[in-house]
């Protein structure tokens, strides 16, 4: 059994995505992040950079509880640990690495600072705003030509895939339409129809009717103003 701790948010679906895809035996245990339950300290013990996603697999290596932090290293832990979306050869699996790491040290990070100052930021600053859409775009006009060569970002379905999904599913928030990306949509249609991502993005839909508005106790909570790690 694998405890998921998750709230739903573009890294936390990764994970959730997963074990669906994997169809591992799991349970979702919700870390609510606009209510400050990422700074508790039992979660802290798990991802001391209290954030979600994280992992708790009771039958991790030797066969003892194992925790997991980073969507990446979730990514990589279940793929290694199932032999599943993540090539055997080498060639095949540096290719959906480089791609995953794009996704979790370029695109994440840069769409993240765009969906703050467009979306969240108690202060418009036009240079932050001009700056993120520069690099989004720039992020979307890499994986436009990328799908534009290759069926899946790796050339077959991989954690690569996994990891950019949730985040170009975000695009309104950073103020993309896919009519201007055909190969990202060819990509993203294809993806959002597999049974385990409908799976995983369904992982507490009842709790995604939430919103942090600038000054509110759940916007301090997210954007770490009440946080003590």
């Amino acid at each position: 059994m694998i405890d998921l701790y998750f709230w739903p948010t573009p890294n936390g679906y990764k994970a959730a995505i997963m074990l669906a895809e994997l169809d591992l035996p799991y349970r979702v245990i919700p870390v609510d992040i606009t209510a400050g339950e990422q700074f508790r300290p039992e979660f802290l013990k798990i991802n001391p950079n209290n954030k979600v996603p994280a992992i708790v697999d009771h039958d991790g290596p030797h066969s003892r509880p194992y925790a997991v932090f980073e969507s990446a290293a979730i990514l990589i832990y279940l793929a290694e640990k199932t032999g599943k979306f993540l090539p055997q050869d080498s060639e095949g699996r540096y290719e959906a690495l480089k791609w995953l790491i794009f996704q979790n040290a370029t695109m994440g990070p840069m769409l993240g600072q765009a969906h703050h100052f467009m979306v969240y930021a108690s202060e418009k600053i036009d240079y932050a705003i001009e700056r993120y859409d520069r690099e989004v775009g720039r992020i979307y006009d890499i994986l436009e030509q990328r799908l534009g060569r290759h069926e899946y970002l790796a050339g077959e379905y991989s954690i690569a895939d996994i990891s950019t999904f949730p985040w170009v599913r975000t695009r309104k928030l950073h103020r993309r339409d896919l009519s201007d990306y055909p190969n990202i949509d060819r990509w993203y249609q294809a993806i959002k129809d597999r049974p385990g991502v409908r799976a995983g993005i369904d992982t507490l839909a009842d709790s995604k009717k939430w919103e942090a508005k600038a000054g509110t106790e759940a916007w301090k909570n997210m954007f770490g103003k009440n946080g003590k790690p």
